[in-house]
């Protein structure tokens, strides 16, 4: 596994999105400032901090109602073979909430949670950017 991103859950998409290019000076990758997603990239190192907007993410997970305010954060876990993790973490003891799904195109996730109900998300890239 590798650490893709850690993804913050926000619901004013346009001013978190702000505040990382303006004050922190992160690049974003595609420049969607409404969202309802973007990774923004740090000058050193592989990995990136993500918006999406919280409500997406929560219809995603199956949780539309009282749930969606509470989570703020998830961390991204970049896997060669999203099948036969979801196996492994799946007969450790985890139970998937979601997936293994399309998310895009490009990508197939799934979803869990750790002991303290924090989102991890297990994601394949089936295609790389160009």
């Amino acid at each position: 596994m590798e650490l893709a991103q850690v993804r913050l859950l926000v619901t004013d998409f346009a001013a978190c999105y702000r505040f990382y290019t303006e004050v922190l000076g992160l690049k974003p990758q595609s420049g969607a400032q409404r969202g309802p997603y973007e990774k923004f990239s740090p000058a050193a190192g592989s990995a990136g901090i993500a918006l999406q907007d919280r409500a997406m993410m929560a219809e995603v997970l199956g949780e539309l109602g009282e749930s969606v305010a509470g989570h703020r954060s998830l961390v991204v876990l970049r896997v060669d073979d999203l099948d036969a993790c979801c196996a492994r973490v799946a007969a450790r003891g985890a139970t998937l909430l979601h997936g293994p799904a399309p998310m895009t195109d490009r990508m197939r996730v799934a979803h869990l949670k750790d002991p303290e109900g924090n989102v991890v998300e297990l994601q394949e890239w089936l295609l790389l950017r160009t």
